[in-house]
């Protein structure tokens, strides 16, 4: 299915260009990285979710579907759904769960913000770095509320600010070139949406939950066994941020960015500083 037949919000429509289009596809084509240079963060993000036999689980931006395996196997047969923007990646999370035999978890490729989910259908929502991305997050929220049982659970991993995360920060500085880029604006959607944990009980609160918790974690960024490995996975997935570049420029930055992913190969891989919040909430 493609952008121009996935039914968005109008607000949505740019993610869903981006997802559905060439970054989804880079996702799903280096899946196993992209679940690497996360892992750190897997087991307390599925130990906050605290999933039980038989609990019905959304996992909301799935991506390859690695948390709804996941939750299939905690749950024990439990129904899972995982939703996500990008077709690419909904096929290899449809491939790995046949592969593994899990038949208890199905994917759409569905808006979070607008699909119609059937009314307290599902225990708990999850949702690992994917819940930044809404244009309209309290109507985003507000529908994943509504699909939740009274008491249903809310866990989220978001990262907190580009100043605790070393793995962005210094990716943008090498490949600006010297250019000066703007941030986004506060609040945007994007990677650093719900770093502000006031930001976050403003939108959770307001479409409906109960006042979260967030519990601060720093783990490491793993972007592959070596340098070489490093810059071919991480040029490649911030390639779109050359586009404006002439050759000279190009060169300079991509000559910046092996420079700084070798100064961070260490014995265990190359490795970054990172800092995300889990957050956890209830629907009364």
């Amino acid at each position: 299915m493609s952008a121009r037949t996935l039914h968005v919000d109008p607000s949505n429509a740019e993610q869903a260009r981006s997802w559905d289009g060439d970054e989804g596809s880079y996702w799903a084509a280096h899946a196993d990285r992209f679940d690497r240079a996360v892992h750190a963060y897997q087991r307390p993000f599925l130990d906050a979710a605290a999933l039980h036999r038989g609990e019905a689980v959304l996992d909301i931006g799935c991506g390859n579907g690695l948390t709804s395996r996941a939750a299939a196997r905690l749950t024990v047969g439990g129904p899972v759904l995982g939703v996500d923007l990008s077709g690419a990646m909904l096929r290899v999370a449809r491939r790995e769960a046949e592969r593994e035999g899990l038949d208890s978890v199905r994917f759409e490729q569905a808006d979070a913000q607008t699909y119609p989910f059937t009314e307290a259908s599902f225990d708990v929502a999850i949702s690992r770095t994917g819940a930044m991305f809404f244009a309209e997050p309290v109507t985003a929220f507000r529908n994943i509320a509504r699909a939740l049982r009274s008491d249903g659970r809310l866990v989220l991993l978001v990262w907190q600010g580009m100043e605790r995360n070393e793995w962005f920060r210094s990716f943008a500085t090498a490949l600006a070139a010297g250019r000066d880029l703007p941030a986004p604006p506060p609040g945007a959607p994007g990677p650093f949406a719900m770093a502000d944990p006031d930001v976050v009980r403003d939108r959770l609160t307001a479409a409906g939950f109960g006042e979260p918790e967030l519990t601060g974690l720093r783990r490491p960024m793993y972007f592959g066994r070596d340098a070489e490995q490093a810059y071919a996975f991480v040029s490649g997935m911030l390639a779109w941020m050359l586009d404006d570049l002439d050759e000279t420029g190009r060169a300079r930055a991509l000559a910046d960015l092996r420079a700084d992913i070798e100064a961070h190969a260490t014995p265990e891989g190359v490795l970054y500083a990172s800092a995300a919040w889990i957050v956890t909430a209830k629907r009364p």
